[in-house]
């Protein structure tokens, strides 16, 4: 059944965190996918609430906060009015943009908790952890940096490793460190509220994997089926924090929500204020009716670092509510890299979008186009400079404003603007037009199924029938002997541009404007694309307006400046070499067992991209050991090569292979890998000291 029988949505696209502002990942991963299908529903007549805000507590926010010596509501008033109005010049259109630090938020959020503690839905324990001695504190997760014990990236968070992608807990970390004070924490007893994702996972199996196979997408699916097969552990849902929603109980001063557990219901909360500032009921978008079929239908837009959180933690909340709906699907897309590597905020290395505005004026629809034709919807797509100015170039102006364009000149050349139907249409002419009324359903179809790429190439298509039309009939040959036949030939190509006015406005909402106020014809709703008369016999065409101009080598020379240029200064802030770490004793370093081993055997870690399965010859025995430096190296090319292991290392499960050991490796500002190995062949087992 097609998505588009339902009636009623609730679109939801992912919370930018507040403590920093947009780029083009951001717009790939989330925002522009979200804004083309919230478009299309309501040209559709769906009746539609498509809601966002900014993300304004956790830990990240405190920790910019601290080292830029003012305090979190400032960073977050600074970066919710930026983000703000980055979307609205861009023309993403919310219903509602809202702020997590709002009242209406703070208060849903400890409604959701009371709701599940009054329940017994939380695991209350004690655990122990972190605590920084000289700040006096409790260290949230993204508080500790750490080694992670899976790919062994140094700069591993308490929650999460963003090399690898693992979920992981502070105490999973080796040689752990507080992002306060830089020293090592200590263990200390606290009191927490846990969700119990175990005891939900019968369910989730039942509702995820049974439920929505074949309705999420691959890599969307692929990941919820890797999580519930790891199988799930009780989450804290509450943190020792001085920013963020307080936990709503008296044993709980000073506590406060994790953001995990506030963040998604900042879409409810943005669905309730909107409601209240448009007399609308918020209710009837997200909690059941009594009627399943007025439910609304969920739909959550995120990037890949946030499937989780929507597949798995927010739908068993949401179950273990009772009174909400659950999402209907999560298309969630992948990473979107730029020029070669990966998008970085801390490196600089991105396209911030307030800065495209200001250098790309009135170039909103040429990033949504470009972006787009390239979203990272089963796999990580590449941004680069000289691709967006060559399908601006070669596609926007070449193709879709060179037709317009030509339509424009000519009917006023010819007919003084005026659209007229002079002899009858030919069997070329009817062909033309039936194959333009094929383009709507496939259109329609694509966008239902979240394949916005293979939609916008469809749409793009019809510009294409459009000047194959107008080379194949000449009509600049034909005009002085026989005008009669040209008006018919201009009345063709006159629907044809009216029907890409129509089928512009999903993706390309400011073009679509001006299209149909070339045309001098009101906005029209999805069921009029693909008709043959949407321009009548008689209508006068306005004046043409330019659609699109070419992007030149300086414009393009100047980004890729900036972009060599942030580079450059991080070369030579890394070139700086780290301070180095607290002093060990000798007696500690002879603990370590590090010997020169040799790889015998080397193969991909099924289902992960950074993991090698090596077999290392260590000269006291053969062993393996799963090390993160897949994306550095071809197995096959590093059989044979000696390298340094630390062999007394405790043994660790890593995707079910028991790892025995540590490949030691040297890495560069950039993060690239190289080993740490003699300089010539050596017997294996040979000590380093």
């Amino acid at each position: 059944m097609s998505i588009l029988s339902k009636n009623r949505f609730t679109i939801t696209s992912a919370l930018p965190y507040a403590n920093g502002p947009l780029h083009i990942g951001h717009l790939a991963g989330a925002y522009i996918p979200a804004d083309i299908f919230a478009r299309f529903l309501r040209l559709n007549h769906k009746d539609v609430v498509f809601v966002c805000g900014s993300d304004e507590h956790g830990a990240a926010i405190t920790i910019k906060a601290k080292k830029e010596g003012v305090t979190p509501r400032e960073i977050i008033d600074k970066y919710n009015q930026q983000i703000k109005e980055s979307f609205e010049e861009f023309g993403i259109e919310f219903d509602i943009y809202h702020r997590t630090s709002e009242k209406v938020h703070h208060e849903l959020s400890q409604e959701f908790f009371m709701n599940l503690y009054e329940k017994g839905e939380f695991i209350e324990k004690f655990s122990e952890q972190y605590y920084d001695e000289e700040y006096h504190q409790f260290l949230a997760d993204r508080y500790i940096v750490g080694t992670c014990p899976h790919c062994h990236n140094e700069g591993a968070y308490g929650d999460q490793c963003e090399k690898c992608g693992t979920s992981l807990n502070p105490t999973d970390l080796i040689n752990p460190k507080s992002t306060l004070s830089g020293k090592t924490p200590v263990l200390r007893e606290t009191k927490h509220w846990y969700l119990p994702l175990d005891k939900y996972q019968p369910w989730l199996e039942k509702w995820l994997i049974e439920g929505k196979k074949g309705v999420l997408k691959p890599n969307v699916f692929g990941q919820c089926q890797s999580w519930l097969k790891s199988g799930l552990q009780p989450r804290s849902m509450t943190r020792d924090l001085d920013w963020g929603v307080d936990v709503p109980l008296e044993e709980a001063k000073g506590k406060k929500l994790y953001v995990w557990l506030d963040a998604p219901i900042g879409y409810i909360s943005a669905t309730k204020q909107w409601a209240l500032d448009n007399n609308q009921d918020w209710e009837k978008y997200w909690k059941k009716q009594a009627d399943t079929s007025d439910d609304s239908t969920l739909i959550h837009f995120i990037g890949k670092d946030n499937i989780v959180f929507h597949c798995i933690t927010f739908p068993a909340i949401l179950h273990a509510h009772g009174e909400y709906i659950l999402p209907e699907n999560v298309p969630a897309n992948e990473f979107l890299n730029l020029e070669g590597d990966k998008l970085s905020t801390s490196r600089n290395h991105a396209v911030w979008l307030h800065e495209y505005l200001r250098e790309f004026s009135g170039k909103q629809d040429e990033l949504r186009y470009v972006l787009t034709s390239i979203l990272p919807e089963t796999s990580d797509s590449e941004f680069t400079w000289k691709d967006f100015q060559a399908r601006v170039n070669n596609e926007l102006v070449a193709i879709f404003g060179n037709f317009v364009n030509r339509v424009m000149v000519l009917s006023h050349k010819y007919f003084e603007g005026q659209v007229s139907l002079g002899e009858a249409l030919t069997e070329g002419d009817q062909a033309t037009l039936d194959e333009l009324a094929s383009y709507p359903p496939l259109i329609s179809q694509t966008i239902a199924q979240y394949r916005f790429r293979e939609a916008l190439s469809h749409f793009m298509n019809v510009a294409r029938l459009g000047n194959k039309y107008l080379a194949d009939e000449e009509p600049w040959k034909v005009y002085k002997e026989n005008p009669e036949r040209v008006k018919t030939v201009m009345y063709v190509a006159a629907q044809i541009v009216a029907n890409i006015a129509v089928l512009s406005q999903p993706f390309l909402p400011k073009t679509a404007n001006k299209l149909f106020a070339m045309l001098d014809m009101e906005s029209q709703d999805w069921s009029r694309a693909g008709q043959q008369n949407l321009i009548a016999a008689g209508h006068v065409l306005s004046e043409a307006q330019l659609l699109f101009e070419k992007i030149t080598g300086e414009q393009v020379d100047f980004q890729l400046q900036k972009l060599e240029e942030a580079k450059t200064k991080n070369a030579a802030a890394a070139a700086q070499a780290e301070p180095a770490k607290a002093n060990i004793t000798y007696e500690d370093f002879l603990k370590m067992d590090i010997r020169v081993g040799t790889i015998l055997e080397a193969e991909k870690v099924a289902k992960t991209k950074k993991l090698l399965k090596l077999k290392i010859d260590t000269g006291i025995d053969q062993r393996t050991v799963v090390s993160g430096i897949a994306e550095f190296f071809n197995p096959a090319d590093i059989v044979g090569k000696q390298v340094s292991i630390l062999v007394n290392l405790e043994p660790r499960v890593i995707k079910g292979i028991t790892s025995q050991g540590m490949i030691l490796m040297a890495e560069d500002a950039d993060g690239r890998l190289d080993f740490v190995n003699p300089t010539s062949t050596i017997k294996p087992g040979s000590s380093v000291r």
